[in-house]
């Protein structure tokens, strides 16, 4: 065997290997699992959809903190795709948190945001006297159907965010499970009044009355047509 003949059978060997790298477990390629994107790929990604842009310049309008996430997709219907991270959101006197939630719809997030605002913030300095220091929820993304369905959950593609509570400037915390019907009469309110303030800018809202699986919070998405349970 000649030199160069066994460099090609070295350089084919070596191939062949690295190809086997790229093959997982149950015989899959490796490009099958979530992929994300690099930077560039990213901002190449974001200035090719004006939709996004646009998306993206409301919310940094409202003065929100927050980033935009590479798209990714798990297979199955699940994906979070053109979504964000958000940290806090600017009320009207000063900012407020949130809590546990991960990455949401960028429509979503600017829905919220406002929601957040001009209905959260607002309602509860007017009703129990001080502003909002953070909203706490239950997440976002979940690859998931609907509870007793074969329908994929909105939370599947990071369309739904669940609120779980709220904790105010002064201390106080007011949550969805304990003071919807065992809070005193003006955080009963108070929560009702969040309720219906949802329902005039989402899709879809579901809250203890609707049933069990909701007692301890507020499901919120853009799609539905005006669903408010």
């Amino acid at each position: 065997m000649t030199g160069a003949i066994a460099k090609r059978m070295a350089a084919v060997v070596a191939a062949l290997a690295l190809a086997g790298c790229s093959i997982l477990p149950d015989g899959r390629s490796d490009d099958l699992r979530p992929q994300v994107r690099s930077g560039q790929q990213q901002r190449a990604q974001i200035s090719a959809r004006p939709e996004l842009r646009q998306c993206l310049a409301s919310l940094g309008s409202r003065e929100a903190s927050f980033a935009p996430l590479p798209d990714r997709y798990y297979g199955a219907g699940c994906a979070t795709t053109s979504t964000v991270s958000l940290a806090a959101v600017r009320g009207d006197i000063s900012r407020f948190e949130l809590a546990n939630l991960g990455p949401v719809s960028c429509p979503l997030a600017d829905a919220f945001a406002a929601w957040a605002r001009y209905g959260v913030d607002r309602a509860a300095r007017q009703m129990l006297g001080s502003g909002l220091a953070r909203i706490e929820t239950m997440g976002s993304y979940s690859c998931r159907n609907v509870a007793g369905s074969g329908r994929l959950s909105a939370h599947a593609t990071a369309q739904a965010i669940d609120v779980a509570g709220f904790v105010l400037e002064d201390g106080r915390h007011v949550s969805i499970r304990d003071d919807w019907s065992g809070g005193d009469r003006a955080e009963r309110e108070f929560l009702r009044i969040l309720h219906r303030s949802a329902c005039k800018r989402l899709g879809t809202v579901l809250g203890p009355d609707y049933n069990a699986a909701h007692r301890d919070h507020f499901h919120l998405e853009l799609t539905g047509g005006g669903y408010c349970r």
